[in-house]
């Protein structure tokens, strides 16, 4: 009887590694800007979140003292009775003043341009108008559905 070898391999040859790496960079390729396109909408729809939070902690800041927080005394009269107003029964807020997701404190204007009150989150450039990422979040209704 003859025994018969079993061809083995054991690497790879280097066509076979190359089209690994084609298929690799191609799925990167795609991958990546769809990745990179939902955290920018991530990062929006966090911070309209984040706002809608602040905007109720003043209705309920308003609901305890009869007034709106003053403006020089900002978002802060939310997690701390900064101004030493009488009927204040804070914190509004659980976990302290939040910053928008690229670390930037809100704005908030008392009276404001939109409404009683403005609260802004300036986008990634943390300066105000621009577009894309850069555009203003506000607590404000948006007109021609933008």
């Amino acid at each position: 009887m003859k025994k018969h070898k079993l061809l083995r391999r054991n690497n790879f040859t280097l066509i076979e590694m190359a089209v690994v790496i084609v298929i690799i960079a191609l799925l990167a390729s795609i991958v990546t800007p769809m990745y990179f396109h939902h955290i920018k909408r991530a990062k929006s729809s966090t911070a309209k979140a984040q706002i809608q939070l602040l905007e109720q902690a003043i209705f309920d800041f308003r609901l305890d003292t009869g007034k709106l927080p003053e403006q020089s005394a900002g978002l802060d009269t939310l997690f701390k009775n900064v101004s030493g107003i009488e009927k204040w029964d804070g914190p509004y807020l659980r976990q302290g003043l939040p910053k928008d997701p690229w670390g930037n404190k809100y704005e908030y204007k008392c009276p404001g341009e939109h409404g009683e009150f403005d609260i802004i989150c300036y986008g990634a450039d943390g300066q105000p108008g621009g577009t894309g990422d850069n555009a203003d979040i506000g607590n404000w209704l948006e007109e021609d559905g933008k």
